[in-house]
């Protein structure tokens, strides 16, 4: 088994925020998030791949620090071996670091000896079918490394799992070897200098907090586009309430100037009713602190983790909100399953912000029905966001879609033909693709294929049929879809982006179909409750 130390920006951006203000949010010093899963840099921290990644296809690529070195040797011939990893101790691995670059991963494959002659390897180098383990850093302050340094690393394997843990970071200096103190204190440590300082309370809310995430859940926060288009078209909506709740709130009746001054005295004396603001996203959403910025808002946030409203209520007290802005909505509900009702028996919402794509590329479950219950909850000029949502496609021929779909005849599996049975279980659509790696070749302009719109149903049509001009002759394999998710008419979301957190996916092909420049193909598409469905015709 082998292993490298990687740097490799999607890695990072799934597992480390990188900003200390986010759509004009401070994120509080003493607030670390982590990710689920992660390479620790404390001994008492171990954790299994976060996942597995095909490096060759990785956004952004990735580069290598350190040469590959062995992590384990497995004889599977000699069993007292293969029982000693069941009670065996932790070992020390000391790499040289041989570029300059930021610790973002322990990446570990293995090569497997079958005979004297034969051997597999699930190298990111080789073209197999297999991904690589990730083991992403956390933990460190100081995530630099260069030639010189070495990754200092504890490998354990226990019940069939390889751990990583204490990693730490050594370099030389005045011609020593001196282990840099870059790891970050953990809460019990703070917690016991603050209770040996016999300091008052306000010391211990002081001690740092631990917020732990799902990968997608880091990777939506590191998307700063995302929160900044949220916070323009909530500053719109709630904006151009105000100006309408001002004009209502003067005198068009022609009382006599007297009447008017006791009146706006009355007026003065009672505080403006708060905008309320609804976000049911799924996982940890920051929107609600970002509504909370925009003056006399209430913001309930659905989250349901103790940590995570441990989280959102250390950032709005970081940023100086009144305790009563930020509210968990759950906590109001007598059933969590009526999530969507009013915030108060004479009050609606000023906006209701819905989870409407999901991480994988398709559209969420049950939103058109959640959409029809919002639209019946927002005080007049309330807005659901987005508000409609637009889908993409283009026809493209891909070698990889076909390959990793389905099985491809009698060749693969050596003159066996397992392909008719095991083909009865492929799935209709491919997600969680990156489009901008994966192999393809572009065979027509991006068109638009669907409008789900939530505030105007009327609208919306369950089937469609979209022409598409062929500019590239080739075999038509896939549909590659995607979204631009329109918060307003002019601030849209585009799932596609470099910078987007989502991921997109594909219909692929039963059979191919060869065309020629300038053929024409029809796409049918079809949209059923929340599920698509995508046909190409000659």
């Amino acid at each position: 088994m082998w292993g490298m130390a990687v740097e490799c920006k999607e890695i990072r951006r799934h597992h480390r925020v990188s900003g200390k203000e986010i759509a004009g949010v401070c994120m509080p010093e003493k607030l670390k998030f982590r990710s689920l899963t992660y390479a620790s840099a404390n001994s008492d921290e171990t954790i299994e791949p976060y996942t597995t990644e095909k490096l060759s296809r990785i956004p952004g690529g990735y580069k290598p620090l350190t040469e590959h070195f062995q992590i384990l040797m497995v004889d599977f011939n000699n069993l007292q071996e293969l029982k000693s990893y069941s009670t065996s101790t932790s070992s020390k691995i000391h790499v040289p670091v041989v570029k300059e670059g930021i610790l973002d991963s322990i990446v570990v494959w293995f090569t497997l000896q079958l005979d004297d002659e034969h051997t597999l390897s699930t190298s990111p180098n080789e073209e197999t079918c297999w991904e690589q383990a990730v083991y992403p850093i956390q933990g460190l302050l100081d995530y630099s490394v260069k030639p010189g340094d070495s990754i200092m690393m504890e490998v354990v394997c226990q019940d069939c799992y390889l751990r990583i843990q204490n990693v730490s970071l050594v370099t030389s200096e005045y011609g020593m070897d001196v282990e840099r103190n870059f790891k970050e204190k953990n809460s019990e440590a703070e917690l016991c200098s603050a209770l040996a300082s016999l300091q008052t309370a306000s010391t211990l809310d002081s001690v740092g907090q631990e917020c732990m995430l799902e990968s997608t859940e880091i990777a939506l926060l590191n998307n700063l586009q995302y929160h900044e288009y949220f916070k323009a078209a909530i500053g719109k909506v709630l904006s151009t309430l105000s100006l309408h709740e001002q004009s209502q709130s003067m005198d068009l009746d022609g009382q006599s100037a007297e009447l008017n001054l006791e009146k706006n005295q009355s007026k003065n004396s009672i505080a403006p009713d708060p905008f309320y603001v609804l976000d049911v996203s799924e996982g940890f959403s920051i929107l609600p602190i970002i509504a909370g910025k925009f003056g006399p808002v209430k913001a309930y946030s659905s989250v349901e983790k103790e940590h995570h409203q441990m989280a959102l209520s250390l950032i709005s007290e970081a940023n100086k909100f009144p305790k009563e802005t930020l509210e968990f909505w759950l906590g109001h509900l007598q059933e969590e399953s009526q999530v969507l009702q009013r915030p108060k028996l004479d009050k609606l919402w000023s906006i209701i912000i819905l989870d409407v794509i999901e991480t994988s590329g398709l559209i969420q479950q049950d939103v058109m029905e959640k959409a029809a219950i919002s639209r019946c909850l927002l005080h007049s000029g309330g807005k659901i966001f987005p508000q409609y949502v637009r889908m993409y496609g283009m026809l493209v021929e891909s070698r990889s879609l076909v390959l990793e779909t389905a099985v491809q005849g009698t060749d693969p599996t050596l003159g066996f033909n397992i392909a008719p049975f095991i083909n009865q279980f492929k799935v209709p659509v491919r997600v969680f693709l990156d489009l901008s790696t994966l192999p393809y070749v572009p065979l027509s302009k991006s068109v638009e294929l669907l409008r789900v719109d939530l505030m105007n149903p009327y609208v919306n049509s369950s089937s469609k049929e979209v022409k598409v001009e062929i500019c590239k002759s080739g075999q038509v394999t896939g549909v590659p879809f995607w979204y631009h998710v329109h918060l307003d008419e002019d601030i849209a979301l585009d799932t596609s982006s470099e910078s987007s957190h989502w991921k997109q996916a594909a219909v692929v092909l039963d059979k191919p179909i060869q065309v020629q420049g300038g053929d024409e193909l029809v796409l049918c598409i079809q949209y059923h409750k929340s599920n698509i469905s995508i046909t190409v015709k000659q």
